[in-house]
């Protein structure tokens, strides 16, 4: 299919990781309930606390991915499921790990996230994510061919354009970018990095969200849906779970790559650097 409708799901997850579930399941259920071929759940969806080793599972076959498998497979959509910690043997430090479910149930890819959320803030947050949570060390697309072919980043990865920039060479249609953003950077930064990673590469932009007051900080909201073109088609509040749907047009994607050459007219020929000695005349 060239259209579909897309659903991002905000969440207020919190410790109560039976709570959560129960959540998620009825996001998914408003989001069938409005047509959704494709839904995406936020960053850490099933536990916010102060525990993640403990909740760390397996991907797949640990009850948080057997229970979004059910719901793909009852349903017959694409489950995205945000993310949730993954047991990594002999290692205390569990990967913050996105899983792709397809319509029958089935596992078809599997990332985790490249870049732990290292910040110290001015009056906002201190978090040292590198201490609790092992990075990945591979950039992930899959095909689905019913719902475009997807990239997949989670949260602070959006700070970084490399990223993307090759999801998109590989091919990527739809990016997919499942957050927990803090307010304090949130409120500057969150929709600015959504839009330019959606029309520098000339992809749809899926980013879920959460929202409320977590552990450490208070979280953003403002789940959104962004268009290659850069337009936000659906966005969430700042305060409360909801579910935003946007239809997606990959005939579109190939109508702005026709028309803005943005992938096409990179230069990898010249893309190094040349330095000089300081104060050195040219030549």
């Amino acid at each position: 299919m060239t259209k579909f409708i897309a659903a991002a799901i905000q969440m207020d997850t919190q410790a109560d990781k039976k709570l959560n579930l129960q959540n998620a399941v009825k996001g998914i259920e408003e989001a069938v309930g409005r047509g959704a071929k494709l839904i995406a759940l936020p960053e850490t969806m099933n536990y916010i606390g102060r525990d993640e080793l403990k909740q760390a599972e397996l991907i797949p076959g640990g009850p948080t991915f057997n229970i979004l498998a059910e719901q793909a497979k009852k349903y017959g959509v694409w489950l995205h499921g945000g993310s949730i910690y993954e047991t990594k043997p002999r290692d205390n430090r569990p990967y913050n790990a996105t899983m792709l479910i397809s319509p029958e149930g089935c596992l078809v890819a599997k990332y985790r996230k490249l870049h732990p959320f290292d910040v110290i803030i001015i009056n906002g947050p201190f978090n040292k994510e590198s201490d609790r949570i092992c990075p990945g060390n591979e950039i992930v697309t899959v095909d689905t061919i019913e719902v475009g072919h997807l990239g997949l980043s989670i949260c602070y990865d959006i700070r970084f354009p490399e990223i993307y920039r090759l999801m998109a060479m590989a091919g990527a249609q739809v990016l997919l970018a499942p957050s927990n953003f803090t307010i304090n950077t949130g409120r500057d930064h969150w929709e600015i990095l959504l839009r330019t990673r959606a029309l520098e590469n000339e992809c749809y932009m899926i980013a879920p969200a959460q929202c409320g007051i977590k552990p450490n900080f208070k979280a953003n909201g403002n789940a959104m849906i962004i268009d290659p073109w850069g337009r936000i088609l659906a966005r969430a509040s700042t305060d409360k779970p909801e579910v935003i749907t946007a239809e997606i047009d990959l005939d579109y994607v190939k109508s702005v790559r026709q028309q803005l050459f943005t992938l096409a007219n990179r230069r990898p020929d010249v893309y190094h650097m040349t330095t000089t000695t300081k104060g050195s005349p040219l030549s």
